[in-house]
């Protein structure tokens, strides 16, 4: 999906007065990581999150789950420093809430407590499935220019969203990417190949299913613009388009079904996970 112009939204921290809080946790966990001789992916590895999630999380700009700080406090030999924290953080997600500007605060806000989440891609890796240094090439490029103090924060903003996936219990989550989503080389190689990476790590998760729509089939059920279809918990599915910076929000039942209806027959057309994992095994092998 594109992006606002200038503006951006908050992190969950920066709303709520705990950024304090969370970034000094991060350079807790940064030390403690350094201290044992991990690297990032090393550590990430053992906690079962993606080392981007990690370089967040130490930087700050990301909420570090109490689970995480349990499991990081014996693996790092914290000695109780992490846990102590713990009750800090429940109290500061208690207090959490995302805030964003006018035009997406809506769906900001159902995105984070969704019960279900679809997503079709059809010229960009969504944005819950970014590396870091994907989203950071993807900003750094677009046109008009962003100053470097904008970049940093759209990616961090982008790393925070990411957090939908740490939830308990887990949403539903499915994506349909057009197969040239996987060929388009955004950053260069090896940025690629760690973006591959991601979306098997992501499509790995019990919750989460992505297929790909391959190239060569001679007939398509969308060619317009890309979309997400959520549920959220107590309420009727909604459908969120962007195109050329201009979001809607659509509610409409009906115009919300048309679209369902459309993103169940991609599914259908698409490979199944398993093929498509196979072939982004592939793909990555041929870097």
């Amino acid at each position: 999906m594109t992006e606002e112009g200038e503006r951006r939204p908050e992190t969950p921290a920066e709303a709520d007065g705990t950024t304090g809080l969370f970034t000094t946790l991060g350079k807790q966990l940064k030390v403690l990581r350094e201290r044992k001789g991990l690297t990032q992916k090393e550590l990430g590895h053992l906690v079962a999150y993606g080392p981007d999630a990690i370089s967040a999380m130490e930087r700050g700009v990301r909420v570090t789950q109490p689970e995480l700080l349990e499991k990081a406090d014996e693996l790092l030999e914290a000695g109780g420093l992490l846990t102590a924290a713990i009750p800090d953080v429940k109290e500061a997600l208690k207090k959490a809430r995302t805030r964003h500007p006018e035009w997406y605060r809506g769906y900001a806000v159902m995105e984070a407590a969704a019960i279900e989440l679809h997503h079709y891609c059809n010229h960009a890796v969504h944005g819950l499935l970014q590396t870091e240094d994907h989203a950071r090439a993807v900003f750094a490029k677009r046109r008009p220019f962003l100053d470097e103090q904008t970049i940093e924060k759209r990616v961090a903003d982008r790393l925070t969203r990411q957090q939908v996936f740490d939830r308990w219990p887990s949403p539903v989550v499915s994506y349909v990417l057009e197969e040239v989503v996987l060929d388009r080389p955004i950053g260069g190689p090896r940025v690629h190949g760690e973006q591959l990476q991601r979306l098997l790590q992501v499509g790995g998760m019990r919750n989460v299913e992505i297929q790909v729509m391959p190239t060569k089939l001679e007939e398509h059920p969308n060619l317009g613009s890309a979309f997400n279809l959520l549920t959220p918990k107590g309420n009727a599915q909604v459908a969120y388009t962007e195109a050329q910076g201009f979001p809607r929000l659509i509610t409409d039942p009906e115009e919300v079904r048309k679209i369902a209806d459309r993103y169940g027959i991609m599914r259908a057309m698409a490979l199944p996970p398993t093929e498509s994992r196979a072939l982004i095994e592939t793909k990555l092998e041929e870097l």
